[in-house]
């Protein structure tokens, strides 16, 4: 994916690729989204750390290449804080695209202030440990979506969606071609139209059709 191509994703929105990508990969849980209106797209270098601890994170900021997007979790989610604003001032220097955290972030505030997009599970204080391995670029699961690193994800008030490496030029044609249908169906809502009768609803309701 070029730099044109992942800005469409981020503009096309989780609804749209989740629906277009026919369904999948959506990540369902609720997500923090600490900057509000960011949208963004990017592949996933993904980190696995140890329970409660965070020294991992430390360790593939030496790794992230620029507009990639830090997918962070634990063995299992827990409001243990990943992710503070040294961390994040650190992944924002190295042009990191976004933080997706299935764990918890704090000095929320200064995150905020820094502009570096993040979803996170969790806003807790409570600290991590700096003594567990863990791996960085394994797969993941984060919200019942398997996450490969140099998948694609979109984040925005939505929440995301995880697109396979492999689908993903396919994914865009079908969300372009969402939006056209779209687009043409709003005119008639908006001409007076009802979606009741444009798709077929209401032979369902009024007449028990199936």
């Amino acid at each position: 994916m070029n730099s044109a191509d992942l800005i469409e994703f981020a503009d096309l929105g989780v609804a749209t690729v989740y629906e277009a990508a026919g369904r999948t990969g959506l990540i369902e849980e609720p997500l923090i989204q600490l900057l509000p209106e960011s949208r963004v797209a990017g592949p996933a270098r993904t980190v696995r750390c140890g329970s409660g601890d965070n020294l991992m994170v430390h360790a593939v900021l030496d790794q992230v290449r620029p507009g990639e997007i830090l997918v962070l979790t634990l063995p299992e989610p827990e409001p243990v804080a990943l992710v503070g604003d040294l961390l994040a001032t650190q992944a924002l220097t190295r042009e990191v695209a976004a933080l997706l955290v299935d764990a918890a972030v704090r000095d929320s505030d200064d995150l905020r202030a820094l502009g570096l997009p993040i979803w996170t599970r969790f806003v807790r204080v409570r600290g991590a440990t700096k003594s567990k391995l863990g791996t960085i670029g394994e797969p993941v699961v984060v919200g019942g979506a398997k996450i490969s690193t140099g998948d694609l994800i979109v984040l925005d008030a939505d929440g995301g969606v995880v697109v396979p490496a492999s689908r993903s030029a396919e994914v865009l044609n079908a969300s372009r071609e969402r939006l056209e249908r779209e687009a043409a169906l709003r005119e008639k809502l908006k001409a007076g139209a009802l979606s009741y009768d444009l798709h077929g609803l209401r032979e369902k309701v009024e007449w028990g059709s199936s």
